[in-house]
């Protein structure tokens, strides 16, 4: 591999306590707070080449030129970054996930911090990952939670430096696992970023951001604690929380599909049972069933027996985003 190209790799994340709206959509600083979990095994794989003959960025997307939209906020990451750090020319980018792409699974989570890592290293670029994680931010907010590993939290932050992720937890402190209910892999009709621009006409959100930061504190603390009942408790209501503020946005957004319901509702009723899971939902129908790991073989054997269910897709605490080398 040349000097002027690197390859990463950035697992996707699941958020406990939402990013849902910002105070600045440039730079995507966010309203509150957030935490995640990096999920192992579902991850993108990006390859970044500066490469000076070049007249414009160029974008392959899962084996595939990718289509103009998806190029374009490549390069416009990739300008940002250009300005940001001093690089110039345009680069050669391919990448590829290994799980269902804008349902609701942090595709671009994991694609933006790769996109990242990568093209710092490509630049010849030592960055701390505190840098790489607000740079990450600009291509997509929730990327930054994928650049550090394990368990992270993500500060708010009032300008581009101080809204930075960070871990605070290794993946191994908690066996929680995380067992995806995938009820449709189809691309969503209204990208996050329209979400994140509309979330200040609900008349709910004021209410979920004004208690964001004490969510916050108890999930954190949880986790910390290895204390399920509280976790679940928090996780689902911030969970719902949102998805009320999409549903009461202007125009609103309706992410659930019949399927979703259904296994929100059947997760509840395990809980009752004695397993030990609880649900959260991204921008997207795809619940995650979030359960302790003595319990998520029961949980995926019961999803995969619900109507609606396409695939059950099973992940742990992963690691933060890295350089690799590709074995192909």
């Amino acid at each position: 591999m040349s000097e002027n190209m690197a390859t990463a790799r950035a697992c996707a994340n699941i958020a406990f306590i939402k990013y849902w709206g910002n105070t600045d959509d440039l730079l995507r600083l966010p309203v509150n707070g957030s935490l995640s979990m990096n999920l192992n095994g579902l991850y993108a794989e990006t390859t970044v080449h500066w490469d000076a003959t070049l007249c414009e960025d160029a974008l392959i997307l899962n084996g595939k030129p990718a289509e103009d939209a998806a190029r374009q906020r490549v390069a416009t990451h990739l300008n940002m970054m250009r300005e940001r750090l001093g690089l110039t020319g345009f680069a050669a980018v391919e990448s590829q996930n290994n799980f269902p792409m804008g349902a609701g699974i942090a595709s671009s989570a994991a694609a933006f911090a790769a996109l990242t890592v990568a093209a710092a290293q490509a630049g010849q670029l030592e960055l701390s990952e505190r840098e790489l994680t607000t740079l990450a931010r600009l291509g997509s907010g929730s990327a930054s939670r994928s650049v550090p590993t394990g368990f992270v939290e993500w500060y708010a932050g009032e300008t581009h430096e101080e809204s930075y992720a960070e871990s605070f937890a290794p993946p191994e402190h908690w066996n929680l696992v995380d067992v995806i209910a995938v009820v449709s892999g189809e691309h969503k009709a209204v990208v996050s970023a329209r979400g994140h621009q509309t979330a200040s006409t609900s008349d709910l959100q004021p209410a979920r951001v004004r208690g964001a930061a004490e969510r916050l504190t108890v999930c954190k603390n949880a986790i910390l604690n290895r204390d399920f009942a509280a976790f679940a408790e928090v996780v689902e209501y911030d969970s719902n929380l949102m998805h009320a503020v999409m549903m009461t946005s202007r125009p609103p957004l309706f992410y659930w599909l019949p399927a979703t319901l259904t296994i929100m509702q059947a997760v509840r009723l395990w809980r009752t049972e004695g397993l030990s899971v609880c649900y959260t939902l991204d921008a997207g129908p795809n619940v995650h069933c979030l359960c302790l790991g003595d319990d998520a073989q029961a949980v995926e054997s019961r999803l995969q027996g619900l109507p609606g269910v396409e695939k059950v897709l099973v992940a742990r605490a992963g690691h933060g985003a890295e350089v690799i080398t590709p074995t192909s």
